[in-house]
């Protein structure tokens, strides 16, 4: 049955998402003819080239009611013809040399947003000729993005697109009165691609990922479109959205656009919605689908086969997207978001779930957290040299709700043992087990950065939030993440229910420390968002909310509002937190008070000064574990030997020579111990195929008539040995 995936418009503009991915690569595995596209990127790179730019300056009337910023545009619209295919080249990496001429501040045409521009070079330092120049090149094409959502189309945006009509719908009708108005600006263009596809490709069934809110009109465009001119086609919707947004689905009308819905992973029902088209399944033994029977929605469900095990879903297929024509674009000055926006990254999964699972402001009780399950190194190892070799790119997101410590360092063990060059990051948990030397042996892995949730900086509303960690503990975890040379960047949140004023500035105050200590490089303040199905919003007394809505409708059953007596008014700190934390992360204004920020009368900070320096400062006496992995990173060894004269005799020593990509170095011990180094410390490579014990080896050093171990433990040698690339795990 021939099926093509689709990505409606509008996601990422420098990788694709990687659902439909996931999804071919299982397919493969079934023998299914199966084609994808990311109608997002193709959408704006049919809208931002010169034909299109001559269309949307062609819709905009003359006698159109327009803002200063917009004329400005318009009056400037030769020079916009002029430049946008090469700025596009060179958001692609096809047209390098063009940044030295964007960097001149001659070529691009200018408009509102360049008036920040006076802070380019606090906001991004020293920053090279290129980066700057896609900085310029990204504030050119936001230039055009407002010019369109102000006079063309309202619901244009780059990473989403008519957004507020879907995010906390519960009612379809603004959705469906759109649906029925004219096709937008954007719609045209859209429609053109999915028909050349269409008819290009004939698909029998046509899947549709719709991952984020800002995705939905686009997917049922795309249906709509669809059904009026390939009616026989079928037509089955899911993704991140529909599994967190339309698990209560009751609207009829939504089905007017697509014939099925699914949840959650998709990789089962849409293999069982197959058995079904063949006849080989009745309707009933659908797996987590929605439909229309009789004119009223029913959930089919009765199936009772697993879903697909972790190891049999195939490898991620980036096959059919235009990988050489995404964007890398540099919008803020956050590090973290800075990876989120600039290059292609291919995206895999570690584990499928979250190992911690107890957040109570998290979707705990959904799917796609509550059901862990880890795949092992040697097959994510496979995996990742088998999209190597299809996409050419060595980047990769592991897009982990939160990545396993265990997980990781096997996987950092597998990339070393196969000499695989790649850079990597992902999403963690703070958690203890982030060792100094786990994070070592990740950084020589390729790890570039993680991110992971700080939450609320206040070890109370932490222990209300079952994170499991202490600030003192994250400060710890972050120093020895940045000690190893990998960037952290932390999620924080305001606004939990019975948060206090004092509670906040605390919390600022925690984080002011942690940047200042140079632990921590990189944050986001989030406000607070209640959902249906997180421990707080399915008990909301539990945690003092005394009054929750909206009330369930026929759409859309996620997002909350709710009241929360006790707490301080959230809101008003949002951009004070902001703006104190851009200041934070270009090592600034450490010395303000917090009141500095805040146009309202705020407390001071209880928090000890010093209180993320004494905790990153803190001797942890951790006894080590007789089964850690013990591993060597280092280079071989060459012994040189020579003789030492010692109370009148004569006594052998050798000095062992490693090289390092850096420099040489060298340790000089007994002629024995230098010996029995030489022949040990080969055999605790990654690559070496029996793995040593801690305890194997303390035995492996008695057993040679070496002495105490407990002495050459605290000696110097060992010191040395364990500062260059002697790792316990």
């Amino acid at each position: 049955m021939k099926t093509l995936l689709l990505t409606p418009p509008f996601t990422q503009l420098n990788t694709p998402y990687p659902a439909t991915a996931y999804l071919k690569g299982f397919l493969a595995t079934k023998g299914i003819e199966t084609y994808q596209a990311d109608l997002g990127i193709e959408v704006i790179l049919k809208v931002f080239s010169r034909r299109g730019f001559e269309t949307l300056f062609a819709a905009i009337g003359p006698d159109v009611q327009a803002s200063e910023n917009a004329e400005r545009i318009i009056s400037l619209q030769k020079h916009y013809l002029q430049t946008i295919e090469p700025v596009i080249q060179f958001l692609q990496d096809k047209n390098p040399t063009l940044a030295h001429i964007i960097c001149d501040g001659e070529y691009l045409p200018e408009a509102g947003r360049f008036q920040q521009l006076d802070d380019l070079e606090w906001a991004f330092g020293t920053m090279g000729i290129r980066d700057k120049a896609r900085h310029l090149a990204t504030l050119y094409l936001e230039d055009i993005s407002d010019l369109i959502a102000e006079l063309i189309d309202p619901h244009f945006g780059f990473s989403r697109y008519a957004e507020r009509l879907a995010r906390t719908a519960t009612s379809f009708d603004p959705l469906y009165d759109a649906l029925h108005q004219a096709p937008t600006f954007i719609d045209v263009f859209l429609f053109d691609l999915l028909e050349e596809r269409m008819k290009r490709l004939q698909p029998e069934l046509v899947a549709i990922s719709v991952p984020f809110p800002g995705n939905l009109y686009g997917a049922l465009r795309c249906g709509q479109w669809i059904k009026g001119k390939y009616p026989g086609t079928k037509i089955v919707m899911g993704g991140g959205y529909v599994n967190t947004e339309l698990r209560s689905i009751g609207e009829e009308r939504i089905f007017e656009f697509v014939d099925y819905i699914t949840l959650d992973d998709g990789e089962a029902p849409i293999w069982h919605l197959y058995e079904y088209f063949a006849g080989k399944r009745d309707q009933s033994t659908l797996k987590r689908t929605f439909a229309l029977k009789g004119g009223v929605v029913q959930y089919f469900n009765g199936s009772k086969e697993l879903d697909v095990p972790q190891r049999d879903v195939g490898t991620p297929d980036y096959a059919d997207f235009k990988l050489d024509e995404y964007l890398s674009v540099i919008e803020i000055a956050n590090p973290m978001h800075r990876l989120w926006s600039d290059g292609r990254w291919n995206k895999l999964t570690l584990a499928h779930g979250c190992y911690w699972g107890k957040c109570t402001f998290c979707d705990v009780t959904l799917d796609y957290i509550k059901r862990y399950e880890p795949i092992n190194a040697a097959l994510l190892c496979d995996r990742i040299e088998t999209i190597i070799a299809q996409t050419g790119q060595h980047g990769f997101h592991f897009v982990d709700e939160a990545a396993p410590p265990a997980l990781m360092r096997d996987l950092a063990l597998e990339i070393i043992k196969r000499g695989i060059t790649v850079a990597w990051w992902t999403n963690i948990r703070f958690e203890q087990n982030f060792t100094e030397d786990l994070c070592i042996l990740l950084k020589a892995s390729g790890c570039i950065a993680v991110s992971g949730g700080l939450e609320v900086a206040s070890d109370r509303l932490l222990a209300l939030i079952k994170k499991g960690v202490t600030v003192s503990q994250v400060a710890r975890i972050c120093r020895n993440f940045t000690a190893s040379g990998i960037m952290v960047h932390a999620y924080l949140m305001y606004g939990f229910p019975t948060q206090t004023d004092q509670e906040t500035i605390d919390s600022l105050e925690m984080v002011r420390q942690l940047f200042e200590t140079g632990v921590l490089q990189s944050g986001f303040w989030h406000q607070f968002a209640m959902t249906a199905h997180s421990p707080v919003g399915l008990e909301p007394a539990a945690f003092e909310v005394v009054e929750i809505g909206p009330g369930l409708g026929k759409f859309a059953n996620n997002d909350l509002y709710h009241d929360d007596p006790t707490g301080a008014e959230h809101e008003l700190y949002s951009e004070g937190l902001k703006k104190s934390l851009f200041n934070y992360m270009h090592g600034i204004c450490f010395d303000f008070p917090h009141q500095e920020w805040f146009d309202f009368e705020v407390p001071e900070a209880s928090i000890p000064t010093d209180f993320i320096f004494e905790a990153i400062n803190e001797t942890q006496n951790a006894k080590v574990r007789p089964h850690s992995k013990m591993v060597w990173l280092g280079g071989t060894p060459e012994l040189a030997y020579f003789d030492k004269r010692r109370k009148g005799k004569t006594v052998s020593f050798v000095e062992i020579v490693f090289q390092s990509k850096k420099q040489a170095w060298a340790l000089q011990v007994s002629a024995e111990k230098g010996e029995w180094l030489a022949g040990i410390l080969p055999q605790l490579r990654p690559d070496f195929e029996s793995p040593f014990t801690y305890q194997q080896f303390v035995n492996e050093y008695t057993t040679h008539g070496l002495g105490d171990f407990e002495d050459f433990y605290n000696s110097e040698p060992w010191q040395v040995l364990r500062e260059n690339g002697l790792l316990i795990l």
